[in-house]
């Protein structure tokens, strides 16, 4: 008999590292920089800002590096997909090296720390591929090496690889990193306090002042007072510029099981083709890499996720013959926020604040747009010489003419979730017919619920209303979450929020005695 396949959020890096267990706030508190968010922009600005003389506190809504960073492909490259012709085209070759420079720069500051800290993260070398199989797009993957060196990468165009099946090319870019996010974060963290600066988890924010000095209200009521704050929450949780409205959610899903060593590509893949997919290896026991794969991007509360995440593991054992062989013992799924002019957000939150500072729109390349944050916003709260690329992160930067389209079609995607979800009855008619293990949205006495039946038939109900903006959720089915379609925040089956910009979880309601299930 087979064994049981792995849960959905197992991820490699959560598995293979300890949990953390800084304190929870029980007093109120003063610094001269309060950081929200404990992943790798948090960590990392927290740490370039405590080495500039800083006195830093990071509250963390749960545990450090367990949201988004706990939960990547972990590929730390300046080589992100088709991005520099686009970017040269839109913008200029000048930004395009910009945002070369500042990306690789990351590379290396990510290698130069592990060395001065002494820090085991399984960092290896390895170039960065986007590759086709299909001979159409030959000339487009050209034309991406050809922007890439003149950006000032070190890339080709190559058609040979490590990879068990045929190409009809890749863009190939050297001097890349792949890395073990949590080792990396959880000893940065080590050191960060060691050093003077605090952490605290179980510090979920749900208030920000923002005037002459920054007022930051957690959930149990404490506050902390500081000069500047940093919002380093992958979605920004508080938004006064309405970043929101720029921001497209979309997670992709991960599948990873151990093969000889042989058997795992060298490099990291990447192809846009099939809906996305990626591979890179990771150090495992006896000798046998790790084979990641992922892909199936979706955005959240749109899709059925367990089809998607059969779809994946299909793919990856058609495609890779040892994979298909091995046993998948981890299985996750990553969030990420796609900008619309497909560049990050880093610096001043909106045009009338002077010490609210933001990080976020990544783009899928977390890992090294993190360490890119944390010099780029030191140099902000700090003072002292700006990175060349300020300009070209600004939040306040305005949306170019040519990206209308791309905004518009996403703002009409979530009017479409907030008006036209509410046009439906509702999405099963009663709480019998949700399967056991999965959830629905029913209405009950007059008000549509989020409903769920766990796998003994128990019964809980919840408000379906986001609590960032009201729009309904949707639950997904791999993952047993409750999703917002329009902006990504995702709650556990109990309510409580897994991932923002929701920062309240969703209110519980009662289940009349009449709807319940006689029997499982």
């Amino acid at each position: 008999m087979d064994a049981p396949r792995p849960p959905i959020d197992e991820s490699y890096w959560m598995a293979t590292t300890p949990s953390t267990r800084y304190p929870a706030p029980d007093t109120d508190l003063t610094a001269d920089v309060a950081v929200v968010g404990g992943g790798i922009a948090g960590l990392c600005t927290a740490w370039d800002l405590l080495r500039a003389g800083l006195d830093v506190v990071v509250l963390e809504a749960d545990r450090i590096a367990a949201g988004v960073s706990g939960y990547t492909s972990a590929k730390m490259t300046a080589a992100h997909g088709l991005m520099y012709a686009r970017l040269e085209a839109e913008r200029g070759a000048d930004d395009a090296a910009l945002y070369a420079r500042s990306q690789q720069e990351a590379v290396e500051r990510t290698v130069s720390l592990c060395a001065e800290l002494g820090i085991d993260a399984d960092l290896e070398r390895a170039p960065a591929l986007t590759y086709a199989q299909d001979p159409g797009r030959v000339g487009e993957l050209e034309q991406e090496a050809a922007a890439a060196r003149r950006a000032g990468l070190d890339a080709s165009f190559v058609t040979d690889t490590d990879l068990p099946f045929d190409i009809a090319g890749a863009v190939r870019v050297e001097g890349q990193l792949q890395f073990h996010p949590r080792k990396f974060l959880l000893a940065l963290a080590e050191h960060f306090t060691s050093s003077g600066g605090r952490i605290f988890e179980r510090a979920r924010v749900t208030g920000l002042h923002d005037g002459h000095r920054c007022r930051l209200t957690t959930e149990s009521g404490t506050t902390v007072e500081s000069r500047d704050a940093v919002i380093a929450t992958h979605y920004p949780v508080f938004d006064r510029s309405l970043l929101f409205t720029l921001l497209k959610p979309r997670r992709e899903l991960v599948v990873a099981a151990p093969v000889p060593s042989d058997a795992a590509p060298r490099g990291m893949y990447l192809t846009p083709e099939g809906g996305v997919r990626s591979l890179r290896g990771a150090p495992y026991d006896d000798g046998r890499r790790l084979l990641i794969v992922t892909g199936e991007s979706f955005e959240p509360g749109t899709a059925d996720v367990r089809e998607r995440l059969e779809r994946l593991t299909q793919w990856a054992g058609a495609q890779l013959p040892h994979f298909a062989e091995a046993d998948i013992r981890y299985r996750w799924a990553a969030q990420d926020n796609d900008s619309v002019d497909h560049l990050p957000y880093v610096g001043h939150a909106h045009p009338g604040t002077q010490h609210v500072y933001v990080a976020t729109g990544f783009g899928g390349w977390g890992m090294s747009n993190g360490v890119m944050a944390g010099r780029l916003l030191t140099a902000h709260v700090a003072g002292g010489p700006r990175p060349p690329w300020t300009e070209l992160y600004d939040p306040r930067r305005l949306p170019p003419v040519r990206d209308a389209a791309r905004l518009a079609a996403h703002q009409a995607a979530v009017a479409k979730h907030f008006v036209g979800d509410r046009l439906h009855t509702t999405h099963v008619d009663s709480v019998r017919d949700i399967p056991l293990g999965s959830g629905a949205v029913v209405r009950l006495d007059g008000r549509r619920c989020a409903v769920h039946r766990d796998e003994s038939g128990q019964v809980s109900a919840l408000s379906a209303r986001c609590t960032h903006l009201g729009c309904l959720v949707h639950f997904n089915n791999a993952e047993q979450a409750w999703e917002c379609p329009c902006h990504g925040s995702r709650f556990a089956t109990d309510g409580s929020v897994l991932h923002g910009p929701a920062t309240r979880p969703l209110p519980p309601r009662e289940v009349p005695e009449s709807t319940e299930p006689t029997e499982p």
